[in-house]
């Protein structure tokens, strides 16, 4: 396989692994709202999910890398060449800044919005995502997007801007703007920061070992602050609440990093993130069994337009600007 055909190949299997990890986590949503209930009948306290789900994907975090290690050294496996890269000093900082947008400020502005709007509103709102992650993602690696792939990329924005304010209308047909609002731009801006520090990470370390060694960093704090914001009677919170959060701890805040990490890392960050455009579109649809909430025409109609915008321009050109190692981190296996 030639270098045209390897480069290829690696940005249809990371866009596959993207739009896995984004699967993964567009349940975040309803699952974030069935654990932490409404204003009227609250359940697991927004703290307590954001820092309990890192602490317990943090955990199993020790288990996998020690496995790794392990594996490394046991000669009986013939896996000596196995990587296994321990950060850099040089790379603890990011690490704490990714940690700082995916392990404290997205679940917790999320956690802290769905008290008082329902997954769907949420899900439309994080719809822009995409565009900031591909911003973030453009200046960090000097990448050069073409016309053509910014075109799409805004196109869809714009769908997910329209849909977001024809849902915003009150009964007297005026928009309003809700506080949960604030949260919820807040935690896209921190997710897209945490993605795009991950997938600068992942080269170095690999994209498994990214969000472990984030989740191990954070465990200090993670732990304690679990343990701080417990509910006080655990009897009194619903079965369902519970398994959500194990959804959010296991899926959302660690296996879907293992996809979506991958995903950029051979893809491309710019290229890949533009599979987010159908992560709010894919709550709504995890919303209805899980939250019993219905999907109008209008929905469906925003969804298949925001879709053919993700068709389009993942076929646009992306290219870098002049240095090597920016080819390297949308290239590397």
């Amino acid at each position: 396989m030639n270098a045209a055909q390897t480069s290829s190949q690696n940005v249809k299997t990371g866009l596959w692994l993207g739009l896995l990890g984004v699967t993964l986590f567009a349940a975040t949503l309803p699952m974030t709202k069935l654990a932490v209930g409404s204003a009227a009948d609250p359940q697991l306290s927004p703290w307590f999910i954001t820092f309990g789900r890192a602490a317990v994907a943090g955990l199993l975090s020790i288990l996998y890398l020690l496995r790794q290690y392990i594996r490394r050294l046991e000669p009986n496996l013939g896996l000596k060449n196995t990587v296994f890269n321990f950060p850099a000093a040089s790379e603890w900082g990011l690490l704490a800044f990714t940690a700082c947008g995916v392990v404290v400020g997205f679940p917790l502005f999320m956690s802290l919005a769905l008290q008082y709007v329902p997954s769907t509103h949420g899900a439309v709102v994080t719809g822009l995502l995409p565009l900031t992650t591909a911003v973030i993602a453009a200046i960090w690696f000097r990448q050069k997007p073409s016309t053509g792939f910014w075109l799409c990329a805004v196109l869809g924005t714009l769908f997910v801007l329209g849909f977001m304010a024809m849902r915003s209308f009150d009964g007297s047909g005026h928009l309003t703007l809700h506080l949960a609002d604030v949260f919820l731009l807040l935690a896209m801006l921190s997710a897209s920061l945490g993605y795009i520090g991950g997938a600068r990470l992942t080269p170095s370390l690999g994209a498994e070992r990214v969000i472990c060694w984030v989740l191990v960093l954070s465990l200090p704090i993670t732990v304690p602050m679990t343990w701080l914001n417990l509910p006080a009677n655990l009897t009194t919170i619903h079965p369902s609440s519970w398994w959500a959060f194990a959804y959010v701890a296991v899926f959302s805040m660690w296996l879907g990093f293992f996809a979506w990490y991958r995903g950029l890392a051979l893809g491309g960050a710019v290229r890949v993130s533009q599979v987010q455009l159908v992560q709010p579109f894919l709550s709504l649809l995890f919303a209805v069994p899980l939250l019993g909430e219905k999907i109008d025409a209008m929905t469906l109609v925003f969804a298949l337009a925001v879709i053919a915008t993700v068709f389009v321009g993942k076929k646009m050109p992306v290219g870098s600007l002049g240095s090597s190692r920016s080819t390297k981190m949308g290239n590397m296996k």
